[in-house]
């Protein structure tokens, strides 16, 4: 690791886990469709780790995390996962969290976890020689996600592993499975607009498909690969009305639903009156040869 807690060597901005390029985005960068700073955000960021934090770390452990190691946060985004890396690798290992936006980071208190504000895709790592580097639902809202992923494996040791989880909407465009009435149609209607929303700006509906690919060409070893498709999960419904009120203005204003429709999808998803999916989560690892 190049540089220790109390010297990082690169600061500025980063993306977000729970998205990506947040409200401190460079200019010439889509402002993020869900940004950290709208009303709803902290809700749906507590709700999407309460869907995948028990995924991500299960996979964080399978490839061995140990005290002592040296961890990247990649697009942090919330405390969640760098705060368990934090635990895993006490007392004598160390984990940087970065992110374009650290206002969900300012509560960690954790003395070996160090916050930094700093762009993946334009910044040099913050530390080199790692044992882990990991980033979640980070690299398909970022027009430059090449470049970031190469950061990502460049900052790791040899033998070192690089962990990326991403969605892939394309592989699962539906919010109801079952659509079984109007209700369910008009959820699928909803996400059919959200879709269209996140791919005009930028982001690879089609990404997390790519991971174990782009990780071979990046000279990684031993990649695999799995997904996670939440079908019915109670965290689910809190991601939906979260994410549907964020974007209610620009839905009803492209004719995607009506106020009206948006009330009454809102309060079926309160009601639990429907099974809400999310797209598939795509997790892929893959170590630096040698080590």
């Amino acid at each position: 690791m190049s540089a220790g807690p109390g010297e990082p060597r690169a600061a500025g901005h980063a993306g977000g886990s729970a998205g990506g390029p947040g409200p401190h985005a460079p200019p010439d960068r889509p402002a993020y469709l869900l940004g950290g700073t709208a009303p709803g955000a902290a809700e749906r960021m507590a709700a999407l780790a309460a869907v995948f934090d028990g995924w991500t770390r299960d996979h964080l452990a399978r490839v061995g995390l140990q005290p002592g190691w040296r961890c990247w946060e990649v697009g942090a985004g919330g405390p969640s996962v760098a705060r368990w890396l934090a635990s895993g690798v006490a007392p004598d290992g160390h984990v940087v969290a970065t992110d374009v936006d650290v206002t969900w980071l300012a509560g960690i208190t954790e003395p070996n976890v160090t916050v930094l504000r700093h762009d993946v895709t334009t910044e040099r790592p913050p530390a080199l020689g790692l044992d882990l580097v990991h980033a979640r639902l980070l690299l398909v809202h970022l027009p430059d996600r090449s470049a970031a992923l190469r950061a990502m494996a460049g900052a790791l040791r040899p033998g070192g592993w690089l962990v990326v989880e991403d969605a892939d909407p394309g592989l699962q465009p539906r919010s109801s499975l079952d659509p079984a009435g109007p209700a369910d149609d008009l959820a699928n209607r909803l996400r059919e607009g959200f879709r269209a929303l996140l791919a005009e700006r930028g982001a690879d509906l089609a990404f997390g498909r790519t991971l174990p690919r782009r990780l071979r060409e990046l000279g990684l070893r031993d990649v695999q690969a799995d997904a996670y498709l939440p079908l019915s999960v109670t965290a689910c419904a809190t991601i939906e009305s979260a994410t549907v009120a964020m974007l209610r203005d620009e839905l009803v204003r492209r004719g995607v639903a009506t106020e009206a429709e948006i009330d009454d999808h809102l309060r079926a998803v309160a009601a639990g009156q429907l099974d809400l999916a999310q797209p598939p989560l795509v997790t892929a690892w893959g170590r630096r040869p040698g080590g």
